[in-house]
């Protein structure tokens, strides 16, 4: 359309439809499950489609023969599907990005203490690369993580830290918020730990419990009532976007003049 609000998806010329997608098939690497891979990929509308990679997996890791279980594909191909602009909805940010010294001057004239955050990754979650893009003082994105904000008392409790734990400890240093970070999804893990950690909370603290907050690549921002936190980030949030969430959700608001 001429508004601009039907798209195609862009490959090699704008508006060819073309899409790369990749999957795992439980089928030894070879012809038939290069077969296998263009059924399924024509069964999601890609037609024609193209395997332009495969590799085995779970064995050698080669080719056919090499003992490997299963076969990755990367599939290119050509979709008629197309994406109505006027109708995806997403979770809008409801509160302005400020900036490291905002974010200070806020805290020190509007709460008048430090604020407390502690973060960490529960249950069994042992990758700590996206809390520590948050927390650590080096950041992410250019940005500088909330160490950085000299407001702020941040603790980074590390990896697999019992939600327990957790409680204990973010009850003894009177945090204001914990920040929690997931990137193991497999069978939904991810939320699992997110609702066990929103129970424990509710149990231990009731409504005396800090702002929880939780983020990872899966995450939907637009589940966290059916999580049971605050707030949700997606993959990509930087140290910014949540130091202002934190002024927005814990600071009160600037009386007007």
């Amino acid at each position: 359309m001429s508004d601009g609000t039907i798209v195609r998806p862009y490959g090699d010329t704008t508006g060819d439809g073309m899409v790369q997608t990749s999957f795992t098939l439980p089928v030894p690497p070879g012809p038939r499950a290069d077969g296998a891979a263009l059924q399924l990929a024509q069964k999601m509308g890609i037609e024609p489609a193209m395997v332009v990679h495969s590799h085995g997996i779970g064995g050698g890791g080669g080719t056919a023969g090499d003992g490997a279980a299963f076969t990755f594909f990367v599939v290119y191909g050509s979709v008629r599907h197309l994406v109505d602009l006027a109708a995806v909805q997403v979770e809008e940010r409801a509160y302005p990005l400020l900036s490291p010294s905002e974010v200070n001057a806020a805290i020190k004239t509007r709460l008048r203490r430090s604020l407390v955050v502690l973060g960490a990754c529960i249950g069994t979650d042992a990758h700590t690369v996206g809390i520590d893009a948050i927390l650590n003082l080096k950041g992410f994105a250019g940005e500088k993580g909330l160490e950085y904000y000299r407001e702020m008392q941040v603790a980074n409790l590390g990896a697999q830290v019992g939600v327990a734990d957790l409680v204990r400890t973010a009850r003894d240093r009177r945090a204001d918020a914990v920040l929690v970070s997931q990137v193991v999804t497999q069978r939904d893990a991810h939320l699992r730990n997110t609702r066990e950690l929103a129970g424990a909370f509710r149990e231990a603290m009731g409504e005396s419990r800090p702002l929880l907050v939780v983020g990872g690549p899966r995450f939907d921002p637009a589940m966290a009532a059916e999580l049971g936190v605050d707030k949700v980030f997606g993959r990509g949030t930087t140290p910014g976007e949540v130091a202002s969430y934190l002024v927005s959700a814990l600071v009160p608001a600037e009386e007007p003049a």
